[in-house]
């Protein structure tokens, strides 16, 4: 088996059980290393620790569920791999910055943009670029937007295994259908990076993004939020903008490493392609 392989397996592991035994044997057998050996190819390939990993995928489902459920707390905690409502709050501040609670408050996005108050509003910069056609390599995706992050943690595992991530430019997931109006299994989205090589290698798909003019709107803050943006731009700046969209899909270009930096400090450009 290859070790891209084995990376792969395991990381697909992981987001299918975020409430199963992720511990450190349990990894190994799945990635069918010895113990002592998986952790450091894991350390090396990934640059991350099996515990750091499993604790941001957990978080970052547990973050998604916070905003669009209105499950109890504990019980998000629990079927996300915390049982103990202590723990999960803790490691939830510790990398949120705030309680579970708080955070569901902060992101509240039920309310539409027409309805809320201009003090209870969040303005976001958005400028207006004339960009180049994007080529992007990755992995197609089908269903909800919040779980394409597995897709991006496979890209992310394929570039850095075959070394080849020195020809990429920024990691960007593209949109292609309105989740308010495609039933959720049916959503459509690709995970990858814009490519700066030559052909497409071996288990990656490509798509490339068109060129013209975009209305960028750069996010700041928690992936699980990004939904607010969206909202702002099609409900407040679009209307007044006097711009009219292409009819072409948004896509996202990430400016820092969700490996790197708070969730808090997470930077987003939200493309939206116009006229």
């Amino acid at each position: 088996m290859r070790y891209e392989d084995r990376l792969l397996r395991v990381l697909r592991y992981i987001h299918d059980n975020p409430a199963g035994d992720l511990s450190l044997d349990t990894l190994a057998d799945v990635a069918a290393m010895s113990r002592f050996h998986w952790h450091r190819v894991f350390h090396a390939m990934t640059g991350e620790t099996c515990a750091q990993v499993v604790r941001r995928m957990r978080l970052h489902r547990a973050a998604g569920r916070l905003i669009r459920e209105k499950s109890p707390i504990d019980v998000i905690a629990v079927e996300c791999g915390y049982p103990q409502p202590r723990s999960f709050v803790q490691a939830f501040r510790a990398s949120y910055g705030m309680t579970p609670n708080a955070f569901r408050k902060a992101g509240r996005l039920d309310a539409p943009a027409l309805l809320q108050r201009d003090g209870d509003m969040t303005m976001y910069p958005v400028e207006i670029r004339d960009v180049s056609q994007r080529r992007l390599i990755g992995l197609h995706h089908k269903g909800a937007y919040m779980q394409i992050g597995l897709k991006f943690e496979k890209v992310s595992t394929m570039l850095f295994s075959r070394d080849i991530w020195h020809q990429c430019g920024a990691m960007m997931g593209a949109y292609f259908d309105d989740p308010q109006a495609v039933a959720e299994s049916d959503l459509r989205s690709f995970a990858g990076a814009e490519w700066q090589g030559g052909d497409t290698p071996d288990g990656f798909d490509m798509v490339e993004m068109p060129a013209g003019r975009v209305a960028v709107l750069t996010f700041k803050g928690p992936y699980a939020t990004l939904k607010s943006g969206y909202d702002w731009l099609y409900g407040q700046w679009l209307p007044t903008s006097g711009e009219t969209p292409r009819d072409a899909p948004c896509y996202e270009v990430y400016l820092n490493n969700p490996r790197e930096v708070a969730p808090e400090e997470l930077l987003t450009e939200i493309h939206l392609p116009i006229a």
